[in-house]
């Protein structure tokens, strides 16, 4: 399991433990910040670096070491 706390999580660095159409280095590009205030934190934006393109995924993701691996390996 990766340790990862969400107020650290913006531009942190990610590798893909399986890529997808070249796709294996991610950086996390915003934090969707929920519509209610004082509600955690649940979905982040992270982007491509190959391709540029981003997606939305849950923050707890990030924490599976079989999904993701820290920094750009």
């Amino acid at each position: 399991m990766n340790a990862v706390h969400p107020k650290k999580l913006l531009l942190s660095k990610w590798t893909a433990a399986q890529p997808v159409e070249r796709e294996k280095h991610f950086l996390v590009a915003a934090l969707v910040l929920p519509e209610e205030q004082g509600a955690p934190l649940e979905w982040v934006e992270i982007e491509a670096v190959h391709s540029g393109r981003s997606r939305r995924i849950r923050w707890r993701e990030l924490r599976d070491s079989s999904q993701w691996r820290q920094g750009w390996l």
